[in-house]
């Protein structure tokens, strides 16, 4: 019966395992860091929509008490 978990006795083995989970997870930090700045990017957005928003409820305000 075969072991359930399989260390090869050739290290050389784990190369191709170590240079894929590398890959992996450079790739990982990557598309976080596009997620991170594009999430940053839609919250200055907001924020500015949010102002104006705020700004024309304002002057309609003042123009309803004139």
């Amino acid at each position: 019966m075969m072991e359930f978990l399989y260390f090869p006795d050739n290290k050389l083995e784990y190369i191709p395992a170590v240079a894929t989970l590398l890959l992996f997870m450079i790739l990982a930090y990557i598309v976080f860091n596009l997620f991170r700045k594009k999430s940053k990017r839609d919250e200055e957005k907001m924020k500015s929509f949010e102002r104006q928003v705020m700004n024309h409820l304002e002057q309609e305000e003042k123009k309803s008490e004139e």
